[in-house]
């Protein structure tokens, strides 16, 4: 079936179904964007399967960070649509709303493996033993102080807690458009800013509205770009701390030092466990509407979920990814290949 008779189908069903101008699909190649944290694990992964799938075309895979990946994959069905969106998150309720008011009404979720968030500094700077009231209380906007709640004061790690390193506050974290944002906030910044008695007095939404909340004096500094934008600016700036992906420290290990959160360190054995507090799946969604218009679609997505390519001992493995156990490896790919829809 043609894209146009696609998505005049979608027109009858969805509220607010997008039309094509094109005739007919023309487009051979897997457009994929998104995730900066997923994207190394996805240019591996489309480079080996243009290489042994020679019937089909070496996906393009971009960043943009997850939001900005999943607002492409959600503009709507058509050659000039992505087909694939990488994430370093869930999809949220909100983004499958606006996917189906575009006509993006059948969305394929594939979740292939684990990575951490960790916390880094130069070489050369400071060793960071960090619990999530620490960070907290390093980048937050006001903080309880004797029962109220006041202007950060703090502009030391030290003054924060004498056992961090005398040095100033620089935290150098993603930008709203990154999925590692928001496992940022939902693993270590909210269970800090809730250690104090006087958040979890706040209502509900007054509490993630506090906890939320940096300060904008210029110690939080928010990148937007991809994880190199944050090894540049810890480059020009010995006492910054920045917030990086296992995978991306990993391969980085020569510029960078890693802080342990709740006394663990991060790596592939903790991350795996569980032991290490700061960790996430992540996915990329496939838009099932383009499958068997787009040439390769799900053989890129069974190739990429292959034992060989993501499991124990794999290329991707030895990239930084937590490989999925042999069970949850095969039932995602089973669910993919009988070409389960998200709910």
């Amino acid at each position: 079936m043609t894209f146009r008779n696609k998505a005049l189908a979608i027109a009858m069903t969805a509220a607010a179904a997008v039309a094509f101008t094109a005739p007919a699909m023309a487009r051979d190649t897997i457009q994929i964007a998104g995730s900066s944290t997923v994207l190394p694990f996805a240019s591996i992964v489309a480079e080996e399967f243009g290489n042994s799938f020679p019937q089909f075309n070496t996906p393009v895979v971009g960043s943009g960070g997850s939001s900005g990946g999943l607002r492409q994959f959600c503009q709507g069905v058509g050659e000039n649509t992505i087909d694939i969106a990488n994430s370093s998150r869930a999809i949220r309720p909100a983004e499958v709303e606006s996917c189906a008011a575009n006509g993006v009404t059948e969305i394929i979720e594939v979740k292939f493996g684990y990575d951490g968030i960790v916390f880094a500094s130069r070489t050369d700077s400071g060793t960071f033993a960090l619990e999530p009231h620490h960070v907290f209380l390093a980048g937050a906007a006001q903080i309880p102080q004797n029962g109220e709640m006041v202007a950060n004061p703090y502009t030391r790690w030290s003054e924060i807690d004498s056992s961090l390193p005398d040095q100033e506050i620089v935290l150098v974290i993603p930008g709203s458009n990154h999925g590692t944002r928001e496992v940022y906030e939902e693993k270590v910044v909210h269970p800090g800013c809730e250690t104090f008695e006087e958040v979890n007095a706040l209502e509900k939404e007054a509490k993630t509205n506090f906890c939320n909340a940096i300060r904008t004096d210029g110690r939080v500094v928010e990148i937007a770009g991809n994880y190199t934008e944050t090894l540049a600016r810890l480059d020009a700036q010995k006492d910054a701390l920045g917030v990086f992906g296992l995978s991306f420290y990993d391969q980085n290990r020569d510029r960078l030092k890693v802080g342990t959160v709740g006394g663990v360190i991060p790596s592939l054995e903790t991350i795996g466990t569980g032991e290490y507090p700061v960790s996430r799946p992540l996915y990329f969604y496939i838009k099932n509407q383009h499958v068997g218009v787009i040439p390769g679609l799900l053989e890129y997505a069974q190739y990429f979920l292959s034992e060989q390519v993501g499991g124990m001992g794999s290329m991707l493995e030895s990239a930084g990814l937590i490989p999925m156990d042999m069970t949850e490896r095969d039932e995602i790919t089973a669910a993919v290949m009988s070409r389960t829809l998200l709910d």
